[in-house]
């Protein structure tokens, strides 16, 4: 039977001029991040499965990608379900391993801790553009910060990279999970159901707010409740005054310092960005991950018709692990995301060291390889990129394959003589 040539459904196969764009971005993450104070760190891609499977990381925990035991651990004897047959798994997100990183090396890291993680992570998801099963997430996060500092610093440095990039005029859309709790109390709602509405409200972008009425009601949340529920949202503005106007509606419902937190937030973001963008308050953004515990964020671009980056603050994360509470909050651009855009417009890299092929006539005689050679070490010193190949018998579909590999200037060596 003939091996399978294409990848497994899920996944792909990376092409230079892609692969030249995506180290672009990751250099220019790394830089930016870095002149941020961000420290680059790594963890495995296999983490044990009772922390994949611990609740916090929402719908994500059913997509993982279980690892089965090995040797005379793996037996059929006694087993119940699959978590018996599997004793670790691949990450789902850089999170859940960041957080289990620094509890067992908080001791060795400086506090606040400013952590750069790039790498991929794996999701038994339903394929679609811009998603796949394997995919490079690229996560900053600061641990052991819980001021409001933190939250701007991530929202600055996040955009400042977007910018470099190309992108502009994109809106951050900000909120706080206690603002969805206490909006929930005051409606009257049980707080045994507060997730169950808050994964209908999730649904306002696509079905609207008559559509969100009409699921909370078919889930029993009750006609009134619903539209006292609803009310809210339509009264509320997305600035500031917008969350001033919730914060006297909901009195005693809102944890004391939420609202004072998320307008400060707002403003310094606002007034320290470094490229054109819009930062606007959103009480219907809900993030699905269940270890969000405060401030929640994501950016949304029109060229995607979605969110290209989200995150928001975790503070219980950590203290699942140490037993100790620890302030952490974070923020992740969607990598494959940012890549699928620039692929459809055709980007290039900005910068690119000049390049030039050479194409050597087959037979060419050694001591003209030899002068080849030598000439190409000298380019590649004096810092060009070098391509030394033989040339193929149709040089003209090979000159333009190469081209289409980012290759600009050619020249070819023949037998009879040295042609420049």
């Amino acid at each position: 039977m003939a091996l399978k040539k294409k990848p497994v459904t899920g996944m792909k196969d990376i092409l230079p001029k892609e692969s030249r764009i995506r180290d672009y971005v990751i250099a220019l993450a790394k830089e930016t991040y870095g002149s941020f104070g961000f420290s680059s760190i790594e963890t495995p891609c296999v983490e044990h499965i009772e922390n994949l499977c611990s609740k916090q990381g929402g719908e994500n925990e059913k997509l993982i990608f279980k690892i089965l035991k090995r040797g005379e651990k793996l037996s059929l004897e006694g087993v119940e379900n699959e978590n018996d047959l599997a004793d670790s798994g691949l990450r789902y997100d850089l999170t859940l391993p960041l957080s289990r990183y620094y509890s067992n090396n908080a001791a060795s890291l400086p506090s606040p801790f400013k952590a750069l993680q790039m790498g991929n992570v794996f999701r038994a998801d339903r394929p679609q553009k811009g998603r796949f099963r394997q995919f490079m997430q690229c996560d900053i996060d600061i641990l052991g910060d819980a001021s409001y500092m933190a939250e701007v610093e991530l929202i600055t440095a996040t955009s400042t990279l977007l910018g470099k990039v190309g992108f502009k005029d994109f809106k951050v859309r900000i909120n706080d999970r206690r603002f969805l709790k206490a909006m929930a109390a005051y409606c009257g709602f049980d707080e045994e159901q507060y997730d169950l509405a808050f994964i209908i409200l999730d649904k306002m972008d696509k079905i609207g707010p008559d559509g969100v009425k009409a699921e909370l009601v078919s889930a029993g949340f009750g006609e009134e409740a619903a539209a006292k529920y609803l009310d809210l949202f339509e009264k509320t503005s997305s600035d500031v005054e917008g969350i001033e106007y919730l914060k006297g509606v909901l009195g005693d419902n809102l944890e004391a310092g939420a609202a004072d937190n998320l307008q400060t937030i707002i403003r310094l973001a606002g007034q320290t960005k470094s490229v054109p963008f819009e930062i606007a308050f959103d009480p219907t953004l809900v993030r699905g991950m269940s270890y969000y515990t405060g401030t929640i964020f994501e950016i949304e671009m029109a060229e995607f018709g979605s969110s290209v980056a989200g995150g928001g603050r975790y503070d219980e994360m950590i203290g699942r692990f140490t037993g100790t509470p620890t302030p952490a909050v974070g923020f992740s651009i969607g990598f494959e995301r940012i890549i699928t855009i620039l692929l459809d417009k055709d980007y290039e890299v900005p910068g690119t060291t000049d390049n030039i092929v050479f194409l050597l006539e087959k037979g060419l005689p050694e001591n003209r390889v030899a002068d080849a050679m030598k000439e190409a070490a000298q380019l590649r010193a004096d810092g060009t990129r070098v391509l030394v190949v033989q040339a193929n018998k149709n040089k003209k579909f090979q000159k333009e394959q190469l081209m289409a590999a980012g290759y600009t200037n050619f020249k070819d060596f023949y037998k009879e003589e040295l042609k420049k």
